[in-house]
């Protein structure tokens, strides 16, 4: 069983199976019978948990509430805001009757042909619609404002093709919702929130990010603006890992949500909405993970600490208990969540495959010669180096380890990250290269049909505009030989 466990296709062989194995043998999700969507097992919720909790605190420091909102959107409410409509009419389901019956002739259950409603609902696949409709009651003046709330739900958008976490039909998000007074007002909480996931992915994911502004066709559907942070997997391709929009007074007028301004006057409330979803898992796996399981930087494992006894009889397990329990206390003083395994229907063979595919960052083993010798085998999941150290200050060592963990996690992401981004300005160049994948800061002449080319000719796509890159001179676009507007951040993308 051991060997099953470490038995992973290997990443230079076959990327995508390398993940789909990873997911099921670190026991994070399945596939579940209703077609395109998963179940999460508990291994897999607790880091989302972990996920939930550090985000949650962080939206709150800047003022958001947490609210819930209806699963189901009268179909009609998708009818006013046109271009919001259209980016997600493909993608919805539709909740048409009310009841089911027993068939008379057949005894099957049968949809109840007279249970049918009047008006269709649509199973959210975003919650704009049903919010600002929610706004129109709350908002009348300008001292109603700002509105700030976030919900964490599920939602449904009808994927054709679906890959556990990445993409599927129903996943799990959190969904901000934020109303202003003014143009001004919206645009800086749509940047602080990107700031937020920002800081969140790189210091606690451990993931380096690329933050800019999307093109006009990538741009979410019924924004003015959005605003992304894009992450580099280990096959070279984007993953973008959350967004802010910036959504000007669309929702306001499409859902007369008016308020009285300081002058007395009726002015539209100003909107922006900004989520991030399951497919941060999919990022931790993906940019984390090695040939032997998943690594999980410290700050989202679950379990940090795991301790396995060798033992022959019970009185040598007694022994190890007597030195492993202070440890446990120790530990668990500094915040340090950790498990003493004595588990004795498992070998220790087993425990050490699975825990190193669970990616626990820090692997303790004790036997009799070690409580004679008074030291202890320490291993770190993200190196695999094991080191024998005294059992005198373990834990303190432990804590260091835990900090160098995940600094090294987001190290070697970033170097990995930096040694494949490209400038490239030749298209037939970018056209070879871009096969193998990495990031390509090319000059863009910010039009649609530019774009559309090389989406044609390559599957990569204008990430975006990245902030952190000096938009002076960007140069001669190297598609259409005009002028270009913009340095733009272009990969093929999950």
């Amino acid at each position: 069983m051991a060997k099953e466990l470490k038995n992973l296709t290997k990443r230079s062989e076959n990327y995508s199976k390398w993940y789909n194995d990873l997911v099921s043998k670190a026991d994070l999700a399945e596939q579940a019978e209703v077609r395109g969507c998963m179940t999460i097992k508990p291994y897999g919720y607790s880091i989302w948990e972990k996920i939930q909790r550090e985000l949650d605190n962080r939206f709150k420091e800047t003022g958001v509430q947490n609210a819930y909102f209806p699963l189901l959107i009268p179909k009609n409410f998708f009818g006013r805001e046109a271009e919001h409509v259209e980016g997600f009419a493909k993608e919805c389901a539709v909740v048409t009757h009310y009841r089911l019956k027993v068939d008379e002739e057949t005894q099957d259950i049968i949809v109840d042909p007279a249970a049918k409603l009047e008006e269709e609902y649509i199973i959210r696949p975003t919650s704009e619609t049903i919010i600002w409709n929610t706004y129109k009651n709350w908002i009348h003046s300008y001292r109603d404002l700002p509105v700030l709330c976030n919900q964490w739900c599920n939602v449904m958008r009808w994927e054709m093709r679906t890959r556990l976490f990445l993409r599927t039909a129903e996943f799990l998000w959190q969904e901000g919702h934020t109303a202003h007074a003014t143009r001004e007002e919206a645009e800086e909480r749509a940047k602080m929130m990107l700031k937020v996931y920002a800081d969140f992915v790189q210091d606690v994911m451990a993931i380096p990010v690329i933050q800019g502004v999307k093109s006009e066709t990538e741009r979410f559907a019924g924004a003015l603006d959005t605003y992304t942070i894009e992450a580099m997997m280990q096959d070279g391709k984007a993953l973008q890992s959350g967004t802010s929009h910036f959504l000007g007074q669309n929702f306001g007028k499409a859902f007369d949500v008016q308020f009285v301004d300081q002058n007395n006057e009726l002015q539209y409330a100003w909107a922006t909405s900004w989520g991030v979803s399951t497919r941060l898992m999919g990022a931790l796996i993906m940019t984390h993970s090695d040939d032997n399981g998943l690594v999980l930087p410290p700050a989202l494992a679950p379990l940090q600490v795991v301790i396995v006894p060798i033992y022959k009889s019970s009185d040598d397990l007694a022994s190890i208990r007597e030195v492993v329990d202070p440890l446990l206390t120790e530990l668990k003083q500094l915040g340090i969540t950790a498990k003493f395994d004595d588990d004795d229907k498992k070998r220790p063979g087993f425990k050490f495959a699975d825990y190193e595919v669970k990616g626990i960052p820090v692997r303790l083993v004790l036997g009799a010669k070690d409580i004679a010798n008074h030291t202890v085998e320490v291993m770190r999941r993200d190196t695999l180096e094991k080191e024998t150290l005294p059992l005198e200050g373990i834990v303190g060592h432990i804590r260091s380890l835990l900090e160098d963990i995940q600094k090294n996690c987001y190290e070697k992401a970033r170097i990995f990250r930096d040694s494949h981004i490209y400038e490239c300005n030749d298209y037939n160049e970018f056209k070879q290269r871009i096969v193998n994948g990495g990031f390509f800061i090319c000059p863009w002449d910010g039009t649609a049909e530019t774009e559309a080319k090389i989406k044609e000719d390559t599957q990569a796509t204008i990430r975006c505009i990245p902030f952190d890159v000096s938009q002076d001179n960007p140069g001669i676009d190297m598609v259409s030989g005009k002028p270009a507007r913009y340095k733009a951040l272009i990969a093929k993308a999950y």
